[in-house]
């Protein structure tokens, strides 16, 4: 979740129609030890080694979603690859950063999510060897069996003995990156939980009051019918039969209003892995309603159905 360089695709042997722009891929120039450091073994074929990113040695692993989307019903190990800078719009990269890399697919890794953790589906990335694209800024990621705060001061030690100009700051844990990452979503959708939570307990509580409400102002009515002979059932289902043609109406402005606001979120980036026509969502929430609806027209029929028919029709 700490992002990467975005680089445009090509695959070898599969030239781009005319017309067709290539597939943006995330990619991360790592170290053979990264995989075995976050705890991601390979899914197949071989990690990096130290001579890869060499001449004659260029390779690259991907995940698995990268697998997924561009080699669908083939083997993707051995496969050449092209990434490259898109200049559309912009200059052209300075600081020796080459325009394109090159290199052969040696090893699939797991999904680790790296950008884009609103969309459903990770990101398909490719790694390459942190020799081959070389950068002045660089991450350092380290595992430790003991408490992490305590690397703190051997790591400033370690980095001194190598370059005592070299800075290296923003010290954290794993999980309070994560955290950090993570706090606008979690601040956002707290806040929205708590609305959304409010709101269906009053739709909830409203629902079952008017509707138990216009089901008591009709007992009169009730023992009419029931002096008449209908049955109990047939008197519950014809408040059911009602109160469904309202739940039916009042539900599809209901769904096509969260739809809408749910469409909104989307595009403002606040909705995380899901989306704006999320069938479990909407779907528990109809249900909910529709059982506080069948309760707030079942229990006061009954007990209509259960009263003498005489004191039902005195009844005002």
């Amino acid at each position: 979740m700490q992002g990467g360089f975005l680089r445009r695709l090509t695959l070898d042997g599969k030239p781009l129609d005319q017309g067709q722009q290539a597939p943006n891929v995330t990619m991360l120039t790592v170290d053979p030890r990264y995989f075995d450091t976050i705890g991601a073994p390979l899914v197949r074929g071989r990690s990096l080694t130290d001579e890869d990113g060499m001449t004659g040695r260029e390779s690259a692993v991907i995940n698995q979603r990268f697998a997924q989307l561009h080699f669908p019903n083939e083997d993707p190990i051995g496969r050449r690859i092209v990434l490259s800078i898109d200049l559309q719009g912009g200059a052209a990269p300075g600081n020796g950063i080459p325009l394109s890399l090159a290199a052969t697919i040696v090893g699939i890794a797991p999904n680790v999510r790296q950008r884009d953790f609103q969309e459903p589906d990770p990101d398909p990335i490719a790694y390459l060897p942190f020799r081959t694209d070389p950068r002045a800024f660089m991450t350092l990621i380290v595992r430790s069996q003991g408490d992490p705060a305590a690397m703190a001061p051997i790591l400033r030690e370690e980095v001194r003995a190598i370059d005592a100009d070299l800075p290296l700051f923003g010290i954290q844990t794993l999980d309070q990156s994560l955290e950090q990452a993570r706090w606008p979503f979690r601040i956002f959708g707290s806040m929205f939980a708590i609305f959304a939570f409010i709101a269906l307990a009053l739709s909830a509580v409203g629902l079952y009051a008017v509707t138990a409400y216009a089901v008591t102002q009709r007992t009169q009515e009730v023992g009419v019918r029931m002096a008449l002979g209908a049955q109990s059932n047939q008197v519950t289902w014809l408040f059911l039969r009602q109160s469904f043609v309202q739940l039916a109406v009042g539900l599809t402005i209901g769904v096509a209003g969260a739809y809408g606001v749910g469409r909104l979120f989307q595009s403002s980036q606040l909705l995380v892995q899901t989306t704006a026509g999320d069938p479990v969502t909407i779907g528990g929430i109809a249900l909910l309603l529709a059982v506080v609806a069948v309760g707030a027209c079942v229990w006061p029929a009954r007990r209509a159905t259960q009263l003498d028919p005489l004191i039902a029709l005195r009844r005002d």
